[in-house]
């Protein structure tokens, strides 16, 4: 009997924090993978600090729709904590939330970091990783998005091995430096989720 490898994925961030960038990675690993694809992004008002999501639909099989229904989410991967909240129905009873703890404050009344950090960990096997500093110790401060994926690699259901091979694709025309910064930025968020 054939077993259907299947994973829906929502991507949530806000603008200029890279998730279209983690989309692609993911996207392409699952192509190299043998496995359909289905992506629907919605993109914020602002080209930064606007609201940005990403369904992503992974599966050996025919994938009917675009979009995940609410409580269908295998995981949320997130690059801004509060952002993490607000798919929060869309999440599987045992689904998995995978979220920085560094807030993008754009709104006057942003919550308090803590309690929004505290609501993310009531989520069982949820994880809160700490992009800021990791991005940084990786030597590019703007590789956060690279630090989560790495943070989730180990529960998507692509290699580690091809989400490096399309790491390498997305910044290799970039440089070295900043190539070899996203892959130890990747590391560092496999490391941190371990």
């Amino acid at each position: 009997m054939n077993t259907i490898r299947k994973q829906d994925i929502i991507l949530a961030g806000v603008g200029g924090q890279g998730i279209l960038s983690i989309a692609f990675v993911v996207d392409n690993a699952a192509l190299k993978e043998g496995l359909n694809v289905k992506q629907a992004e919605v993109h914020g008002m602002a080209q930064r600090g606007g609201a940005v999501q990403s369904h992503l639909r992974l599966s050996s099989g025919r994938i009917w729709s675009d979009l995940i229904p609410r409580g269908g989410a295998d995981l949320i991967l997130s690059v801004e904590p509060l952002e993490a909240l607000r798919y929060l129905d869309f999440l599987k009873p045992d689904g998995r939330i995978i979220a920085s703890s560094n807030p993008f404050v754009n709104i006057p009344d942003y919550p308090d970091r803590d309690e929004v950090l505290a609501k993310i960990k009531k989520v069982p096997g949820s994880l809160v990783v700490d992009s800021e500093k990791l991005a940084k110790d990786a030597g590019n401060s703007r590789a956060q998005n690279t630090v989560m994926l790495g943070a989730a690699s180990k529960h998507l259901i692509v290699s580690e091995e091809h989400l490096k091979d399309y790491i390498r694709v997305l910044f290799e025309k970039r440089g070295e430096r900043i190539l070899e910064a996203n892959l130890k930025a990747f590391e560092l968020g496999k490391a941190a989720a371990e």
